[in-house]
């Protein structure tokens, strides 16, 4: 309960957070969800002696974290340059993973050191979430607001000084970048001037974008990955047995394997490779690596005594080579795409509405795993390798190219330029013409 207590805030914070951040801005709103989460972290590491202020609590973190996690995505495509947008995304899955490498060795560390009885064995993770939380809301007031929310609300000279800010640069280069910018946001304005909320689902073009994005963020919770980083102990009984600490060391090399190959992903393979390359053969790899596990398992439980087996070696390599197929796809991918496809008229409700479908279906999956673990034992992960096929034909035949593309090429929708889901062999053919509309003073 305490686990589903937080999704469902921070599922419901995915809608409450975009008319925030659509009138007051992507700065202020993510200052908002840091303090509401510190609020909610503060009061569960506290020890009130009642289990529902705890809960309450973690509804209350949930709600800043769902916020957040709309807005992150939003700000870093909306800041970032085109070239290193992908890259700049899959950091926030970069450090997600990081979140969770430090919370296994702090659990772990707790664990074996700190008796149950000790108060202080809760209280020091939860206790420690309010460091970054309190970071990325104090951050903020470092940091100039968003390029295009500034556009969109005609503040046009500080859209400019933010532009020249983030890129270090007033060249031709970035003023001709201003430009593209003010005319795709101006262009929407003019075309679907008054905006209600129903246009995300009786505009066609609108309704395949939302459509695409909510089925992204289902796939990402479907690869069986947040099962994994949720119940990772519980994973390796399967794999190991149940008796001495090994799941839980064995959960804190996975966390460190994910940051790893996470890392590695945004360095060196982000912005050099299509995107719907990269999630189709992800999501094959995590299919082989599942279904042959659940093979291995069906065919050589492991024992009770926890002894090293040939067969629980090989189903935890195939776990550890599964989470970096993730890390290289579907972990850090989902965050940079969906931010990536919406036009500034609707990127709010719209990254709203999918974000909060990776949030309801967390919900979902983190209630039924316990009950997968122990009713279906190896066919658990014969169901997310299935998934993950399922995921990966999706992926080929449903998603298009984003990559090294601006956000005006990809959410243009006029005769300008292919409209969305239109295939596009060639990736600069989309771009010609970009800039090209009459020029706009900036200065």
């Amino acid at each position: 309960m305490a686990v589903g207590l937080q999704q469902l805030g921070a599922f419901l914070a995915c809608f409450a957070i975009w008319p925030v951040t659509h009138r007051f801005g992507r700065k202020w709103a993510l200052v908002l969800c840091s303090s509401i989460f510190v609020v909610g972290a503060i009061i569960q590491t506290i020890n009130t002696y009642s289990f529902g202020a705890f809960l309450a609590a973690r509804f209350i973190a949930g709600i800043g974290l769902g916020g957040s996690s709309v807005v992150v995505p939003m700000f870093s495509s909306e800041m970032a340059p085109k070239e290193l947008r992908g890259q700049i995304g899959s950091f926030y899955q970069l450090f997600y993973t990081l979140g969770i490498f430090t919370s296994y060795w702090i659990d772990y560390g707790v664990g074996k050191n700190i008796y149950t009885s000790e108060a202080k064995q809760w209280q020091i993770p939860i206790g420690i979430q309010i460091l970054p939380a309190a970071l990325l809301g104090l951050g903020m007031f470092t940091l100039k607001e968003s390029v295009r929310w500034l556009t969109l609300k005609g503040r046009h000279q500080e859209a400019w000084e933010s532009l020249q800010w983030i890129r270090a640069d007033s060249s031709p280069t970035a003023q001709l970048e201003m430009d593209e910018i003010r005319l795709g946001v101006e262009t929407e304005l003019r075309e679907k001037e008054g905006f209600q909320l129903k246009e995300l689902y009786t505009k066609p073009d609108n309704l395949k974008r939302t459509a695409t994005a909510a089925v992204v963020f289902i796939a990402q919770q479907s690869t069986g990955a947040t099962a994994f980083a949720t119940y990772g102990p519980q994973y390796f009984k399967l794999l190991v047995g149940s008796k001495g600490n090994n799941d839980l060391l064995l959960t804190a090399i996975f966390g460190a394997i994910k940051v790893a190959a996470c890392l590695t992903f945004v360095i060196f393979v982000a912005e050099r490779v299509n995107r719907k390359y990269i999630l189709t053969f992800g999501a094959l790899v995590m299919a082989a690596c599942q279904i042959s596990t659940a093979a291995v398992v069906k065919a050589k439980p492991p024992p009770g005594d926890a002894a090293v087996t040939s067969s629980g070696i090989a189903t935890v390599a195939l776990i550890y080579l599964f989470v970096i197929a993730y890390n290289f796809s579907w972990g850090p991918l989902p965050w940079p795409y969906v931010s990536e496809i919406f036009p500034t008229r609707i990127r709010e409700p719209g990254i709203g509405i999918a974000v909060s479908s990776q949030w309801l279906w967390n919900f979902v999956y983190s209630i039924s795993t316990p009950y997968m673990i122990k009713d279906l034992g190896w066919g658990t992960f014969l169901f997310w390798g299935l998934a993950d096929l399922v995921i990966a034909g999706g992926a080929w035949w449903g998603l298009d190219e984003t990559r090294g593309r601006s956000l005006e090429d990809i959410t243009r929708t006029t005769e300008r330029v292919k409209s969305f889901g239109d295939e596009d062999g060639d990736e600069g053919e989309g771009r010609r013409g970009v800039g090209k509309g009459p020029a706009v003073d900036i200065r």
